[in-house]
């Protein structure tokens, strides 16, 4: 006869076992198969690269708006940027590069090229990444924003062939939006219009060449490793385990 304390050891070690049973590389390997940048080509990292993180409140998370040099901690943020960006320094210490973080909470594509300027085109960017449309969305469900999908799609094309124009070489990232079912603000009401927004992102990241994260179907398979509220608060931003989710994928697009 097993005694009571093996059994609960065996019981515990088996339940972890089964939380833990896909790591987040195997996470994001089995979301979007060998590279989320799916045909895209990786992107290479020169020396002296500018790098820069655009978006809403999942890109922002707190950043210092204040502090305008690269590389700063508290300009970087507290979420996947900064993860990220902490990666490719201390991997690429002899390439000198600059990353900066501009995303804004709550803003949506229209926000973007209101500041475009001076939080992008200014900067000159050798990588731009971009993750934006949950507020698109989710805006227009409490009535405080009156946009639609065709609004969405028209002025994110804007917004990069505007940016396209100014800097024809940069080598641009999609995220895609995403937002993570019955937890806390995300609910059946958000499904399948949002899906529209998804689809946008992935047709614009084609268009324009751009390497496109499936942050969806990263975070729909991580629900496999754990619960869903374990990957983010609120079904829109990650917590500290999504952001690294987020931060692995996005590690993945370019030659790290």
């Amino acid at each position: 006869m097993i005694p009571q304390s093996d059994r609960r050891n065996f019981l515990k070690k088996a339940a972890l076992g089964g939380m833990m049973a896909m790591s987040i590389p195997e996470i994001v390997s089995a979301a979007v198969g060998k590279s989320p940048a799916g045909n895209a080509p990786d992107i290479p990292l020169k020396k002296d690269a500018v790098i820069l993180f655009q978006g809403d409140s999942i890109t922002d998370v707190g950043r210092k708006r204040d502090e305008a040099k690269p590389n700063d901690p508290s300009a970087l943020g507290r979420g996947y940027p900064f993860i990220a960006a902490a990666a490719l320094l201390e991997k690429h210490a002899d390439k000198n590069l600059q990353i900066y973080n501009k995303g804004v909470s709550g803003n949506k594509v229209y926000q973007l090229a209101e500041r475009w300027d001076a939080d992008c085109l200014d900067i000159k960017p050798d990588v731009l990444s971009i993750l934006i449309g949950v507020n698109d969305f989710w805006h227009t469900l409490n009535g405080n924003y009156n946009g639609t999908v065709q609004k969405y799609r028209d002025d994110y094309k804007a917004l990069l062939t505007r940016t396209k124009e100014k800097l024809p070489d940069v080598k641009l990232i999609i995220g895609e939006p995403f937002a993570v079912n019955h937890v806390k603000a995300v609910d059946d009401k958000w499904f399948p219009a949002f899906n529209e927004y998804r689809a946008v992102a992935r047709e614009i990241a084609t268009e324009f060449k751009a390497a496109f994260i499936p942050y969806q179907s990263i975070f729909d398979k991580a629900q496999k490793a754990a619960a869903a509220s374990y990957w983010t608060g609120d079904g829109v931003h990650p917590s500290l385990a999504g952001a690294g989710l987020m931060a692995h994928a996005w590690l993945e697009t370019v030659k790290y």
